[in-house]
């Protein structure tokens, strides 16, 4: 996760504390229940900063909030880039099929294009 991201949600949980502090009860309520939205995504950054590691003998993926499952390349079905064009923007994700579960990264959560982690992992999958 690019440290940039990580410092904006941070910021973001800040600000929302400001907001609920000098806000009235509905503002203070939203902004609270925000700033515990944010700071949860700062801390999942921060215990789970690598979502995919890729290895000759697998993968292993964030399950959970900060837990993490290991598959051999045998439980891998499949590696593809999913791209979707909705208004006027281009989403790509990394999905990776392991059977019973299939696993969605984005940009963000490799810290780097899509399409070049996809590629890294197929030269790594025998």
């Amino acid at each position: 996760m690019p440290r940039q991201v990580v410092a904006a949600k941070a910021v973001a949980a800040a600000v929302c504390v400001v907001l609920a502090l000098i806000g009235d009860f509905n503002q203070t309520f939203l902004a609270s229940v925000a700033a515990a939205g944010f700071a949860a995504l700062v801390l999942r950054d921060l215990l789970a900063p690598v979502r995919l590691a890729v290895d000759e003998g697998g993968v292993t993926v964030v399950a959970g909030f900060a837990g993490r499952e290991r598959y051999s390349w045998n439980d891998v079905d499949r590696v593809r880039v999913d791209t979707r064009h909705r208004y006027g923007v281009t989403a790509q994700l990394l999905e990776i099929d392991t059977g019973d579960q299939v696993h969605l990264f984005s940009r963000h959560d490799l810290g780097a294009p899509v399409i070049d982690v996809a590629e890294i992992v197929m030269r790594l999958r025998p």
